[in-house]
């Protein structure tokens, strides 16, 4: 490995969403491989407070954290999408750069010799030292936001029209439809489709010719071939090294999650289920099923007979139907409602055998890790493209709404949670049978030899390679 002598990185987090811990895992192992350099985790200070006390406490104590500047102290009073808006427009106009100049003060005076930026803080290309990017989401998105422009032009009377042709111009994306996209339908029509069509549009220009490298959560072997190639084509050093959560000095790596990493006692809820017996359901941070699906999803759930672990926002406990809470509490086979799980550790959990997700790629992963079938129901952004991945591609899951296909009813989802926990049907198994494969190409890959810590070690190498 390469002296980290006066090695100074800073770990740039886009501050909103899922971005944050997934940043910090590879701020996490890049410190925990480069002991002697110091790392500074650059990122505003409320979405540092939302961090679990665990994942602050890292090996070897060589990363600081540094808060960025935020529209807004206390995150109240402004709409998401606003405080959004001035962050980026701030760090856009020179607050990043201010920041790492404020890293470097508070390491001594040793400036920042390298920036690993998460790809939305895209305007680490102007930084004045090497920039090498994170990217969280799925990497067919990627692919499909690096040809960003030439795709809008390309799809835009099939949209006028209706037509949901594959696209089949665009190395890489033949196995995708026109609806599988994350922009380019009505939702770009909105201030938050007009904002993040900006945003990913920087980074699908900037990407390639700034990147000195970019990191992918995916293991070398998970993508079609195509992607891969593609992927490979387009940018400098693009590296698989995922699961990010994987990652050596994680806390998934570290073994299972302390006690207040987990308030709402989930891991000991499940300690007393059977194997593959329950369904967790879970739509992220951000998505939510409209009202009438939540209230058919939770109806199927009732009627699957599973029991089940649900995160779901307090907020939306309310439209749950009259008495499902009660009912669940009451019934001791029944399921549990929290605000929050500590999700890659539920998902490892051998009680877990069906996960009911909005395909974010980091559920994804986190699915594949736990060796666990999926429910899908895409909304937004990367999902349809994932949840087409996970029917189609590596089939261990099943979907509502791709396609336009089958709306998310109670029926449905019963019959879905149902089948794939205990299905003897043919497809039900096979389903099963994917998901312990896939997981056992993961762990592989994070083998002494594997793709992902060989990729990682490559990365460790570009990083240690800037210093003042």
């Amino acid at each position: 490995m390469r002296s980290t002598s006066h090695l100074h990185v800073a770990v740039v987090a886009y501050p909103f969403t899922s971005h944050v811990p997934k940043l910090l895992a590879v701020a996490r192992a890049l410190a925990t491989a480069a002991p002697s350099a110091t790392f500074s985790f650059l990122s505003t200070a409320d979405s540092l407070a939302r961090l679990p006390a665990i994942a602050a406490v890292v090996p070897g104590n060589n990363i600081r954290f540094v808060e960025m500047p935020s529209s807004d102290d206390d995150g109240q009073g402004t709409p998401a999408l606003r405080r959004m808006e001035l962050f980026m427009e701030a760090a856009e106009a020179g607050g990043l750069r201010r920041a790492l100049e404020a890293a470097g003060d508070a390491a001594g005076g040793v400036r920042v010799s390298c920036v690993v930026g998460d790809a939305f803080m895209s305007m680490a290309a102007d930084a004045g030292v090497p920039w090498v990017a994170v990217w969280t989401g799925g990497p067919s998105t990627l692919l499909a936001h690096l040809v960003g422009d030439a795709l809008r032009e390309d799809i835009a009377d099939h949209r006028a029209r209706g037509d949901d042709p594959l696209l089949s111009s665009f190395p890489g994306l033949g196995s995708y439809r026109v609806g599988d996209l994350p922009f380019g339908g009505a939702g770009d029509s909105s201030e938050m489709g007009r904002f993040m069509n900006l945003l990913l549009g920087r980074v699908g220009q900037r990407l390639p010719r700034a990147a000195t490298a970019v990191a992918v959560n995916a293991f070398p072997g998970l993508l079609a071939p195509d992607v891969s190639t593609a992927l490979a084509d387009a940018l400098p050093n693009c590296l698989p090294i995922g699961p990010y959560h994987l990652l050596p000095g994680s806390t998934a790596a570290a073994g299972a999650p302390a006690d207040d990493d987990d308030p709402h006692g989930c891991l000991a809820w499940l300690a007393n289920r059977p194997a593959n017996s329950v369904a967790y359901v879970s739509f992220g941070t951000v998505a939510a099923p409209p009202p009438d699906e939540l209230r058919e999803l939770a109806t199927g759930l009732e009627a699957s007979g599973a029991p089940f672990l649900w995160s779901l926002r307090e907020d939306l406990w309310p439209l749950l139907p009259p008495g499902f809470l009660d009912r669940s509490k009451a019934n001791d086979s029944g399921g549990l409602v929290v605000p929050w799980t500590p999700q890659a550790a539920v998902l490892r959990h051998p009680a877990v055998g069906a996960f009911v997700t909005h395909s974010g790629w980091g559920s994804v992963v986190e699915g594949m890790s736990g060796g666990v079938p999926m429910v899908c129901r895409p909304f937004f952004g990367d999902q349809h493209m994932n949840a087409r991945d996970v029917t189609r591609l590596w089939c261990f899951g099943t979907a509502f709404g791709l396609d336009g296909g089958k709306p998310l009813t109670s029926g449905g989802v019963a019959e879905a949670v149902a089948s794939l926990i205990a299905g003897e049907e043919e497809e039900a198994r096979m389903m099963r049978t994917r998901a312990r494969q896939l997981q056992a190409r993961m762990v592989k890959a994070f083998e002494p030899d594997g793709g992902s810590i060989t990729n990682f070690h490559k990365l460790v190498d570009i990083v240690c390679a800037h210093r003042v």
